[in-house]
């Protein structure tokens, strides 16, 4: 018995199209999301896809380009990106959360950030004042937030199995953001370290000088600074 084939024409286009505001909060949405979760939507290249289209709505698809430059004087740009600096930087063998890190800078001078919550300004000029001080001392995750309280924005998971990056903004939206870089063995991994119950605290990040005078190491940091630069995946 043969079946009967049904004919259908040209789908009709849609009644209605979101409007350029709607387009607009949505990409802020979804940029906000990758920033947080960077290795489940696709990391560096997924963020930079977002930043594209983000700019090409607001009609300027040239101040990406002006960060980059900004970004190559500083030492924070390579052939492969962000990710390619905080190789030759900072240890451990993925730095999606570091490289989001550094993207939400550039969001957030754009207006784009969502944050958790804020710092009074002088809570803010507090924490920089002493920030890299007290990171003279191995530090875990549970101690940075006990110093300094919930973060403004959690780059990656909730699970202390994998590293992370913490993030703290002033109220004031003209002075950086003070970013803790942690740690907790490889990238990947399915069970951690018994020695590590807390993610390790191995930078501190902040200001808009070059890449290298704005890291402070821990003492762990040190001990697991890169001796020369890692390979760099292939794309």
């Amino acid at each position: 018995m043969a079946l009967a084939v049904r004919e259908t024409g040209p789908v009709p286009p849609p009644t209605s199209l979101a409007t350029a505001e709607e387009i607009h909060g949505h990409l802020v949405d979804q940029l906000n999301l990758a920033l947080r979760r960077p290795g489940m939507y696709g990391g560096e290249l997924a963020v930079r896809i977002l930043l594209d289209h983000l700019l090409f709505v607001e009609r300027r698809p040239d101040a990406f380009a002006q960060q980059r430059r900004e970004w190559e004087e500083r030492g924070l740009w390579s052939a492969v990106g962000v990710s390619g600096a905080f190789r030759d930087v900072i240890p451990g063998r993925s730095h999606d959360c570091d490289v989001a890190s550094v993207y939400a800078e550039f969001a957030l001078r754009r207006g784009w950030l969502k944050s958790d919550r804020v710092l009074a300004k002088e809570d803010h000029d507090a924490l920089r004042g002493r920030v890299r001080r007290w990171a003279a001392q191995d530090r875990t995750w549970a101690d940075v937030t006990a110093e300094f309280g919930a973060p403004s924005v959690l780059f990656g998971g909730t699970n202390p199995l994998y590293g992370k990056t913490l993030g703290y903004l002033s109220e004031d939206p003209s002075q950086p953001m003070v970013v803790f870089h942690l740690w907790n063995g490889a990238a990947g991994a399915d069970t951690r370290p018994p020695e590590h119950e807390q993610p390790l605290l191995l930078a501190v990040r902040f200001g808009d000088g070059p890449f290298r005078r704005s890291v402070t190491f821990t003492p762990a940091g040190e001990r697991r600074k890169p001796t020369t630069a890692e390979p760099c995946p292939p794309r």
